[in-house]
Protein backbone atom coordinates (compact mmCIF):
# COMPACT_ATOMS: atom_id res chain seq x y z
CA UNK A 1 0.00 0.00 0.00
CA UNK A 2 1.44 3.38 -1.40
CA UNK A 3 0.39 6.62 0.35
CA UNK A 4 1.75 9.86 -0.69
CA UNK A 5 1.05 13.27 1.55
CA UNK A 6 1.99 16.37 -0.55
CA UNK A 7 1.31 20.31 0.83
CA UNK A 8 -0.26 21.78 -2.67
CA UNK A 9 0.17 25.22 -1.72
CA UNK A 10 -2.99 25.37 -3.91
CA UNK A 11 -4.32 22.89 -5.78
CA UNK A 12 -4.80 24.97 -8.92
CA UNK A 13 -1.27 26.14 -8.87
CA UNK A 14 0.32 22.89 -8.04
CA UNK A 15 -1.92 21.38 -11.22
CA UNK A 16 -0.57 23.73 -13.35
CA UNK A 17 3.25 23.04 -12.26
CA UNK A 18 2.11 18.79 -13.53
CA UNK A 19 1.05 17.70 -9.85
CA UNK A 20 -2.00 15.86 -11.41
CA UNK A 21 0.16 14.29 -14.80
CA UNK A 22 3.07 13.11 -12.28
CA UNK A 23 0.11 11.71 -9.82
CA UNK A 24 -0.68 8.48 -12.47
CA UNK A 25 2.76 7.21 -12.59
CA UNK A 26 3.05 6.93 -8.56
CA UNK A 27 0.90 3.66 -8.04
CA UNK A 28 -0.32 5.36 -4.95
CA UNK A 29 -3.28 3.96 -3.00
CA UNK A 30 -3.97 7.10 -0.78
CA UNK A 31 -2.90 10.50 -1.52
CA UNK A 32 -3.36 13.22 1.42
CA UNK A 33 -2.87 17.03 -0.38
CA UNK A 34 -3.18 19.92 2.31
CA UNK A 35 -3.70 23.73 1.04
CA UNK A 36 -5.87 23.60 -1.57
CA UNK A 37 -6.80 27.33 -1.28
CA UNK A 38 -9.78 26.30 -3.30
CA UNK A 39 -13.35 25.65 -2.81
CA UNK A 40 -15.68 23.22 -4.25
CA UNK A 41 -16.25 25.38 -7.40
CA UNK A 42 -12.57 25.77 -8.34
CA UNK A 43 -11.90 22.34 -9.15
CA UNK A 44 -12.15 20.76 -12.29
CA UNK A 45 -12.76 17.19 -12.81
CA UNK A 46 -9.69 16.12 -12.88
CA UNK A 47 -8.74 17.55 -9.67
CA UNK A 48 -11.48 15.52 -8.17
CA UNK A 49 -10.80 12.03 -10.18
CA UNK A 50 -7.10 10.73 -11.44
CA UNK A 51 -6.06 7.71 -12.44
CA UNK A 52 -9.23 5.96 -10.56
CA UNK A 53 -8.30 7.87 -7.05
CA UNK A 54 -11.21 10.13 -5.86
CA UNK A 55 -11.10 13.01 -3.98
CA UNK A 56 -12.94 13.64 -0.89
CA UNK A 57 -12.53 17.43 0.14
CA UNK A 58 -12.23 19.13 3.65
CA UNK A 59 -12.75 23.24 2.49
CA UNK A 60 -11.96 26.42 4.73
CA UNK A 61 -14.74 28.66 4.94
CA UNK A 62 -12.25 31.56 3.80
CA UNK A 63 -11.70 31.43 -0.11
CA UNK A 64 -8.00 31.04 -1.12
CA UNK A 65 -7.38 29.13 2.45
CA UNK A 66 -6.25 26.19 3.75
CA UNK A 67 -8.65 22.90 3.07
CA UNK A 68 -7.31 19.20 2.78
CA UNK A 69 -8.17 16.86 0.47
CA UNK A 70 -7.75 12.67 0.38
CA UNK A 71 -7.65 10.53 -2.78
CA UNK A 72 -8.59 6.91 -2.34
CA UNK A 73 -8.39 4.20 -4.61
CA UNK A 74 -10.50 1.91 -2.67
CA UNK A 75 -13.67 3.56 -1.32
CA UNK A 76 -13.53 4.10 1.98
CA UNK A 77 -16.44 3.00 4.51
CA UNK A 78 -16.78 6.94 5.24
CA UNK A 79 -15.27 10.60 5.45
CA UNK A 80 -15.31 12.09 8.28
CA UNK A 81 -14.84 16.04 7.62
CA UNK A 82 -13.29 18.37 10.85
CA UNK A 83 -12.46 17.86 14.33
CA UNK A 84 -16.08 18.79 16.30
CA UNK A 85 -14.07 22.17 16.73
CA UNK A 86 -15.66 25.12 15.32
CA UNK A 87 -12.42 27.26 15.23
CA UNK A 88 -10.62 25.28 13.03
CA UNK A 89 -13.23 23.50 11.35
CA UNK A 90 -14.30 26.63 9.53
CA UNK A 91 -10.32 26.44 8.29
CA UNK A 92 -10.84 23.11 6.67
CA UNK A 93 -7.72 21.18 8.54
CA UNK A 94 -8.81 17.59 8.91
CA UNK A 95 -10.15 14.72 6.69
CA UNK A 96 -10.31 11.22 7.60
CA UNK A 97 -10.80 7.90 4.87
CA UNK A 98 -12.52 5.84 7.14
CA UNK A 99 -11.91 1.98 6.21
CA UNK A 100 -12.80 0.23 9.43
CA UNK A 101 -9.42 -1.22 10.54
CA UNK A 102 -7.73 1.12 9.05
CA UNK A 103 -8.06 4.89 8.42
CA UNK A 104 -6.30 7.39 6.92
CA UNK A 105 -6.37 10.77 7.66
CA UNK A 106 -5.21 14.34 6.10
CA UNK A 107 -4.28 16.83 8.49
CA UNK A 108 -2.93 20.38 8.11
CA UNK A 109 -1.83 21.79 11.13
CA UNK A 110 -1.76 26.07 11.71
CA UNK A 111 1.29 27.84 10.97
CA UNK A 112 2.21 30.39 13.67
CA UNK A 113 4.60 31.81 11.74
CA UNK A 114 2.77 35.26 10.30
CA UNK A 115 1.75 36.90 13.49
CA UNK A 116 1.43 35.93 17.18
CA UNK A 117 -2.06 35.69 17.24
CA UNK A 118 -2.13 33.03 14.84
CA UNK A 119 0.87 31.60 16.82
CA UNK A 120 -1.49 31.55 19.92
CA UNK A 121 -3.89 29.92 17.59
CA UNK A 122 -1.73 27.42 16.87
CA UNK A 123 -1.10 26.46 20.16
CA UNK A 124 -5.26 26.14 20.75
CA UNK A 125 -5.41 23.71 18.26
CA UNK A 126 -2.31 21.54 19.44
CA UNK A 127 -4.50 21.32 23.06
CA UNK A 128 -7.55 20.34 21.06
CA UNK A 129 -5.93 17.85 18.74
CA UNK A 130 -3.97 15.91 21.71
CA UNK A 131 -7.23 14.33 23.11
CA UNK A 132 -8.47 13.56 19.85
CA UNK A 133 -5.03 11.86 18.48
CA UNK A 134 -5.37 10.19 21.94
CA UNK A 135 -8.67 8.80 21.19
CA UNK A 136 -7.33 7.55 17.87
CA UNK A 137 -4.94 5.59 19.49
CA UNK A 138 -7.29 3.49 21.77
CA UNK A 139 -10.14 3.31 18.86
CA UNK A 140 -7.90 -0.23 18.11
CA UNK A 141 -7.74 1.16 14.43
CA UNK A 142 -4.50 1.47 12.73
CA UNK A 143 -4.47 4.83 11.52
CA UNK A 144 -2.08 6.40 9.37
CA UNK A 145 -2.18 10.93 9.93
CA UNK A 146 -0.19 12.29 6.88
CA UNK A 147 0.30 16.02 6.67
CA UNK A 148 1.76 19.18 7.08
CA UNK A 149 2.19 19.87 11.02
CA UNK A 150 4.29 22.61 10.75
CA UNK A 151 6.62 21.51 13.51
CA UNK A 152 10.02 20.28 12.69
CA UNK A 153 10.31 17.59 16.06
CA UNK A 154 14.34 17.99 16.38
CA UNK A 155 17.45 19.44 15.51
CA UNK A 156 18.34 16.69 12.60
CA UNK A 157 14.81 18.20 10.90
CA UNK A 158 16.10 21.37 9.54
CA UNK A 159 19.38 22.93 8.44
CA UNK A 160 19.15 26.27 10.53
CA UNK A 161 18.31 25.04 13.98
CA UNK A 162 20.13 27.04 16.55
CA UNK A 163 18.88 30.45 14.44
CA UNK A 164 15.34 28.93 14.60
CA UNK A 165 14.81 27.89 18.14
CA UNK A 166 12.75 30.81 18.78
CA UNK A 167 10.89 31.04 15.79
CA UNK A 168 7.38 28.86 14.95
CA UNK A 169 7.97 25.76 13.65
CA UNK A 170 10.74 25.21 15.72
CA UNK A 171 9.65 26.58 19.20
CA UNK A 172 10.09 24.58 23.02
CA UNK A 173 6.47 24.06 23.10
CA UNK A 174 5.90 22.53 19.87
CA UNK A 175 8.83 20.46 19.92
CA UNK A 176 7.70 18.85 23.14
CA UNK A 177 4.11 18.47 22.06
CA UNK A 178 5.02 16.50 19.42
CA UNK A 179 7.69 14.18 21.40
CA UNK A 180 4.58 13.42 23.80
CA UNK A 181 3.07 12.52 20.71
CA UNK A 182 5.33 9.92 20.67
CA UNK A 183 6.32 9.08 24.06
CA UNK A 184 3.19 9.36 26.13
CA UNK A 185 1.13 7.97 23.36
CA UNK A 186 2.91 5.85 21.52
CA UNK A 187 2.20 7.40 17.67
CA UNK A 188 5.72 6.24 15.59
CA UNK A 189 7.29 8.98 13.20
CA UNK A 190 7.45 6.98 10.09
CA UNK A 191 10.05 8.08 7.93
CA UNK A 192 12.18 8.79 11.20
CA UNK A 193 11.90 4.93 12.06
CA UNK A 194 13.26 4.09 8.59
CA UNK A 195 16.33 7.21 8.51
CA UNK A 196 16.86 7.53 12.39
CA UNK A 197 19.89 9.62 10.46
CA UNK A 198 18.74 11.15 7.41
CA UNK A 199 19.46 15.23 6.98
CA UNK A 200 19.34 17.13 4.04
CA UNK A 201 17.00 13.83 2.26
CA UNK A 202 14.29 14.31 4.56
CA UNK A 203 13.52 18.02 4.68
CA UNK A 204 10.15 18.61 2.99
CA UNK A 205 9.72 22.11 3.14
CA UNK A 206 11.83 25.36 1.65
CA UNK A 207 11.16 29.17 2.29
CA UNK A 208 10.97 30.93 -0.89
CA UNK A 209 13.61 33.71 0.38
CA UNK A 210 17.37 33.57 -0.49
CA UNK A 211 18.40 30.39 -2.23
CA UNK A 212 16.58 28.10 0.58
CA UNK A 213 15.47 25.65 -2.47
CA UNK A 214 18.97 25.47 -3.99
CA UNK A 215 21.40 25.43 -1.14
CA UNK A 216 19.01 22.51 0.45
CA UNK A 217 18.35 25.00 3.48
CA UNK A 218 15.29 23.34 4.31
CA UNK A 219 12.06 21.56 7.40
CA UNK A 220 11.33 18.62 8.00
CA UNK A 221 7.65 19.23 8.52
CA UNK A 222 5.59 16.70 6.40
CA UNK A 223 4.88 13.38 8.09
CA UNK A 224 3.67 9.87 8.30
CA UNK A 225 2.64 9.27 11.59
CA UNK A 226 1.37 6.44 12.30
CA UNK A 227 -0.40 3.54 15.07
CA UNK A 228 2.30 1.22 16.07
CA UNK A 229 0.84 -1.78 13.76
CA UNK A 230 0.77 -0.13 10.71
CA UNK A 231 3.96 1.79 11.18
CA UNK A 232 5.93 -1.48 11.70
CA UNK A 233 4.75 -2.46 7.99
CA UNK A 234 6.63 0.75 6.63
CA UNK A 235 9.24 -0.79 4.27
CA UNK A 236 10.67 2.97 2.35
CA UNK A 237 9.84 6.03 2.47
CA UNK A 238 10.99 9.43 0.06
CA UNK A 239 10.66 12.56 -0.10
CA UNK A 240 10.20 13.54 -4.29
CA UNK A 241 12.36 16.41 -5.25
CA UNK A 242 12.66 15.53 -9.05
CA UNK A 243 9.75 18.58 -9.79
CA UNK A 244 8.68 20.68 -7.41
CA UNK A 245 4.51 21.71 -7.61
CA UNK A 246 5.06 23.95 -4.38
CA UNK A 247 7.00 24.82 -1.47
CA UNK A 248 6.23 21.47 -0.25
CA UNK A 249 7.86 18.06 -1.68
CA UNK A 250 5.03 14.99 -1.65
CA UNK A 251 6.48 12.20 1.09
CA UNK A 252 6.09 8.91 -0.30
CA UNK A 253 5.63 5.80 1.70
CA UNK A 254 5.12 1.82 1.52
CA UNK A 255 3.62 -0.17 3.72
CA UNK A 256 3.63 -4.02 3.60
CA UNK A 257 -0.38 -4.13 4.14
CA UNK A 258 -3.69 -4.54 2.68
CA UNK A 259 -6.86 -3.16 4.33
Amino acid sequence: MRIISANLNGIRSAATKGFFDWLPAQGADVVCVQELKAQAADLKPEFIRCDGLTGAFHYAEKKGYSGVGVYTRQAPQKIVEGLGVPEFDAEGRYIEADYGKLAVISLYQPSGSSSEERQQAKFRFLDAFFPHLEALMKSGREIVICGDWNIAHKEIDLKNWKSNQKNSGFLPEERAWMTRLFDELGWVDVYRSLYPHHEGEAYTWWSNRGQAWAKNVGWRIDYQIATPGIAAKATSASVYKDQRFSDHAPLIVDYDYGP
